[in-house]
This record gives C-alpha cells, sequence and structure tokens, in this order.
C-alpha cells in the first residue's frame, strides 16, 4: 500500500521560507495526482496545492498563489512544496495526500486515497 511521510515543517518568522517533503513508499509517486493541504487549529481543511499525475498541471489556492510551488522529484520519489513569503495565516498543520492521475480538481479534497500524517508549519510575526 502506498505510504506517505510529510516532513520539513518547522517554526519561521513571517516573511520567510519553508520546503516541505512528501516522500512515498510502496509505489512509485510520478503517475499519482499529489495534493497538499492545510488545517489551521478550529478551521476546516483547505486544499493548497495540486500538482496532476496525468499532465504535471499545477494549480494552487489563490490564498497561496504567488508564494508556493509545488513540484516533484521522480527520482526521489517525493513531491515538495516551496513555500516562500510565509505570512502568520499559514500556520497549520500541512499534509500531503495522492490520488489517481484522473483528477481533474487538484485541489479538492474528494477523490485523493492516501494521505500522510501532516507535518506543522508555525509562522510568526
Amino acid at each position: 500500500q502506498l505510504q506517505l511521510v510529510e516532513s520539513g515543517g518547522n517554526s519561521v518568522q513571517a516573511g520567510g521560507s519553508l520546503r516541505l517533503s512528501c516522500t512515498a513508499s510502496g509505489y512509485n509517486l510520478d503517475s499519482y495526482t499529489i495534493g497538499w493541504f492545510r488545517q489551521a487549529s478550529g478551521k476546516e481543511q483547505e486544499g493548497v496545492a495540486g500538482l496532476s499525475g496525468a499532465d504535471g498541471n499545477a494549480d494552487y489556492a489563490d490564498s497561496v498563489k504567488g508564494r508556493f510551488t509545488i513540484f516533484r522529484d521522480n527520482a526521489k520519489n517525493t513531491v515538495y512544496l516551496q513555500m516562500n513569503s510565509l505570512k502568520p495565516e499559514d500556520t497549520a498543520v500541512y499534509s500531503c495526500a495522492a490520488g489517481p492521475s484522473t483528477m481533474v480538481v487538484l485541489t479538492a479534497l474528494g477523490g485523493y486515497d492516501y494521505w500522510g500524517q501532516g507535518t506543522q508549519v508555525t509562522v510568526s510575526s
């Protein structure tokens, strides 16, 4: 079974950067659609970014466009989320998820089959 492990979460000052990693075991990630989601304390989980396994297309939530980048390294079986210009409102537990390559809406919760355990990102002002 596909297993996902996130890493890279940390505490940073506003304006700083972090790179989150989502590493898979059990299967190659290159044909899966990968999404990054976050859940802040007391709020619903929201989609942050998604990367299609079919055509490599990426999609982002409006709140992170221009600041976050999702990309994959197939040799390392890892998908990354590069987060720049971080803001206090980016504070959340970030999780990655894998779904079929046929997914169309990449930042929607539905359709993802496999989830990691999450990693904490804290941005202080």
